[in-house]
């Protein structure tokens, strides 16, 4: 009879064999297993540290956001920073809380064994209530950026024509009669020059398959669809070379799809489109410098 009473207590939830209630439920796991326990509490408590870490040393080794040299590139920036600061809390507070639970649950710690509950429809609700509110609140937050960056287009005609074709970006900017598509226009391949403080319209095509015109400086990424004019404008406020990047794997080749953006005053701007339409009219001859073919 006694040993079948000792069976039933350690069934249900009571003392093992030979502890009393005051004692540790794990005081008879090995001590491999406790410091196992320790270990992974202390792992987990390594990623919000080192992720922390990384973010904020970052900036001192350039692996950040590139230079800001557009207007609006301060707002998206800003757009960046709350929401990395609205997530990063977040983070901190789930890995933090993981940690203590993992700590202070651990089986070397407690004098109880685990027991299953239901679960909380309340708590369930509030956990879903908050993130899709958030995500309201920031939809709402972002429609003026969203604006000034997709919508509110420069009322002028197109600045230069840019078609991205694997592997190469192929721009055309207007002549002196400053039009696209007709016999004066300038061709460029992968080189972009830009007057500093001014509107520039983009007028993107693509002449094969899905790319996305990437000008990291200027905070621009739009994708180049096939068979569609796409508008993109800016204004950059810093001179200076930046890159142009394709952002869409298109190819084998997409890894040196890649050009230049040079931002520059007015002045070197037009001299700049001189030099291009005097080195185009250098390379082309007029109808009465082709030879007639010899009549047979």
């Amino acid at each position: 009879m006694d040993h079948d009473n000792r069976d039933r207590n350690a069934g249900s939830g009571g003392s093992p064999p030979g502890k009393t209630p005051g004692d540790s439920w794990a005081d008879g796991l090995p001590k491999g297993r406790r410091w196992s326990g320790i270990a992974w509490s202390l792992l987990f408590l390594l990623v919000p540290v080192l992720g922390t870490a990384t973010f904020v040393i970052a900036p001192y080794y350039d692996h950040w956001l590139p230079k800001d040299v557009s207007v609006h590139g301060k707002s998206i920036d800003g757009l960046f920073y709350f929401i990395l600061v609205l997530t990063g809390v977040v983070f901190l507070a789930t890995e933090l809380i993981l940690f203590w639970f993992m700590w202070k649950y651990d089986a070397a710690a407690s004098s109880k064994p685990a027991t299953y509950i239901q679960g909380s429809h309340t708590l369930e609700v509030v956990w879903t209530i908050i993130p899709a509110a958030t995500m309201l609140f920031l939809a709402i937050y972002q429609m003026n950026t969203w604006a000034d960056v997709k919508m509110r287009r420069p009322r002028m005609a197109p600045s230069v024509e840019v078609v991205a074709r694997q592997f190469e970006w192929r721009l055309r900017y207007p002549g002196r009669d400053e039009t696209l598509g007709t016999e004066d226009d300038l061709f460029v391949v992968n080189d972009l020059h830009v007057p500093i403080d001014e509107d520039f319209l983009v007028q993107l095509k693509s002449m094969d398959v899905l790319h996305s015109f990437f000008l990291p400086n200027l905070r621009i990424k739009q994708d180049a669809v096939p068979g569609m004019k796409i508008p993109v404008w800016f204004k950059a406020t810093e001179t200076g070379t930046y890159d142009i990047v394709c952002a869409e794997v298109c190819g084998w080749g997409h890894y040196k799809m890649k050009g230049r953006v040079t931002v520059e005053s007015r002045a070197d701007f037009n001299r700049w489109l001189a030099r291009i339409e005097a080195e185009q009219k250098a390379t082309q001859r007029g109808p009465e410098e082709i030879p007639m073919a010899a009549a047979d």
